[in-house]
């Protein structure tokens, strides 16, 4: 049995899985979102911890063990989100800066401006953004009583002190700090004191898969074995472990990871370049496009403006209609990231007539995660010059089968879907269950099962067009804070 732990930004889950890689036992809770200020997002990791911890339980009790009968632990998480807390007591000095959060925008331009964008993408792969957590670490450092004191990690590092007192982190967590050298796999001294960050307090980073420390959290000393950021853990439990193989994860944001195999591809203008989760073996690297916010943008038409009561009202609003009637809805409610990556952009509803309505809103909010995969998809072809022959989807999104046919027809290629969409959280248990011998690298592979494939309907002058206004609806939403 592993038990895997998906900390993800809205709630988290945990699973159980037995030898042969099936779900016996799961719980999920969902914990509370901190909008301070505008473009400002944060998470109470004190109740992230909480949360993970009652979770878990609840989670081994519908599998009917307790921690006695666990191989081992897997812990997969949102990235980029930062945590600071003082080693002494354990206790976090201020709320978690989640990865959506834009305050470092003003900040990032600054670097920019100062001429270090070169050196952030060679070393790092990645772009300056406030995305990222190395900005974000670094306005702790100058805002956040006691940060003197505190050390720093992501959510993963944060839940492994929690359970083991260690101070580590995997690969995957590292490469998106914009402090890690994604060639030699060390922090780089050069970028850390750009941000006036003291690597000594910063988490030893390590592989995916392999010994983090033990626990007894849950009932007897289980070992953490894998830990891997949650789109890297769903590159790996999507079983894209060949060069060429794709995966896009919907989620609160949607991420399309492509394998390039194990030397760092070179990131170019609106994608990044990071390590994705490997063994001991191998270190692979992928080509990702990240998109801030797909998911999110159902949870706003729920909680936002009330127009539905759950998320799966969209698929039936959106079947009723035979077109968007020209509406497009660009969710850029924390900005665009790939492939345009701007953080002034903002929401952006066009085509609106008095015949619209909340199934407009419903269809035009699918739509666009549709809308957005196309972008990150193309951009990373151009890079690979190479188109994608199969996209493999995971994700919550994944249940709403008009979505899936709509993405199909607007991308061009069949869309997979595989029969466990906890990719994630499977990811994590995989590398886990390979760093204690429960199963081999090519077992896991061998294990992944298509669901249900969804292949392109739509003519060709019809996706064009589509495609066409949806670019000019992004155009519009584009620098609107600047």
């Amino acid at each position: 049995m592993i038990l895997a732990i998906d900390q993800g930004t809205t709630g988290t889950t945990c699973l159980v899985f037995n030898g042969e890689g099936a779900i016996t036992g799961r719980a999920y809770s969902e914990f509370q979102q901190h909008f301070p200020q505008p473009g400002w997002v944060e998470h109470d990791a004190a109740e992230i911890w909480e949360v993970t911890r009652r979770v878990g339980r609840e989670a081994l009790a519908g599998a009917g063990v307790d921690g006695a009968d666990l191989e081992a632990i897997g812990i997969t998480n949102q990235r980029e989100t930062v945590v600071a807390w003082d080693p002494e007591t354990g206790e976090p000095i201020h709320r978690a800066l989640v990865w959506q959060d834009r305050r470092t925008a003003g900040r990032c331009e600054e670097l920019k401006a100062a001429g270090h964008e070169a050196l952030v993408r060679e070393r790092t792969g990645l772009t300056i953004d406030p995305y990222f957590s190395g900005t974000k670490i670094e306005w702790l450092l100058r805002n956040a009583e006691g940060a003197e004191r505190a050390v720093f990690g992501t959510i993963d590092s944060w839940l492994l002190f929690k359970l083991t007192g260690q101070h580590l982190t995997d690969y995957t967590n590292a490469s998106r700090t914009m402090l890690f050298d994604i060639r030699r796999l060390a922090w780089d001294e050069e970028l850390c004191g750009l941000l006036g960050v003291d690597p000594a307090r910063l988490p030893e980073a390590r592989p995916s898969s392999g010994f983090f420390g033990t626990t007894t959290e849950f009932g007897g000393e289980v070992p953490v074995a894998g830990i891997a950021g949650d789109q890297q853990a769903a590159l790996f439990g999507q079983a894209c472990h060949r060069p060429g193989m794709a995966k896009n994860t919907y989620g609160t944001g949607s991420f399309v990871l492509l394998n390039t195999g194990t030397e760092p591809p070179p990131a170019p203008e609106g994608l990044l370049a990071t390590v994705a989760a490997g063994t001991d073996e191998q270190v692979p690297y992928a080509l990702e496009a990240s998109i801030f916010v797909t998911g999110a943008a159902v949870q706003w038409l729920r909680d936002g403006l009330g127009i539905i009561e759950e998320a799966g009202e969209t698929e039936a609003l959106a079947a009723s209609l035979d077109s968007n009637d020209g509406v497009y809805f660009v969710p850029a409610l924390t900005g665009l990231g790939s492939p345009h990556w701007d953080p002034y952009a903002r929401g952006t509803i066009v085509g609106l007539t008095r015949g619209s309505g909340r199934a407009h809103l419903a269809r035009a909010a699918l739509e666009a995660i549709a809308y957005e995969t196309v972008d990150a998809v193309r951009a990373q072809e151009a890079a690979a010059g190479e188109r994608l022959e199969l996209l493999r989807a995971d994700g919550g999104a994944t249940v709403n089968r008009w979505l899936m046919q709509f993405q199909a027809d607007v991308l061009g290629v069949p869309v997979s879907v595989p029969e466990i969409s906890e990719t994630t959280a499977l990811g994590a248990a995989y590398l886990a269950g390979i760093a204690t011998g429960v199963w081999s690298s090519e077992q896991v592979g061998e294990m992944w099962r298509e669901a249900d494939r969804y292949e392109p309907q739509m003519k060709a002058e019809e996706r064009e067009a589509l495609l066409a206004d949806w670019k000019r609806a992004v155009e519009r939403s584009r620098e609107w804070a600047r």
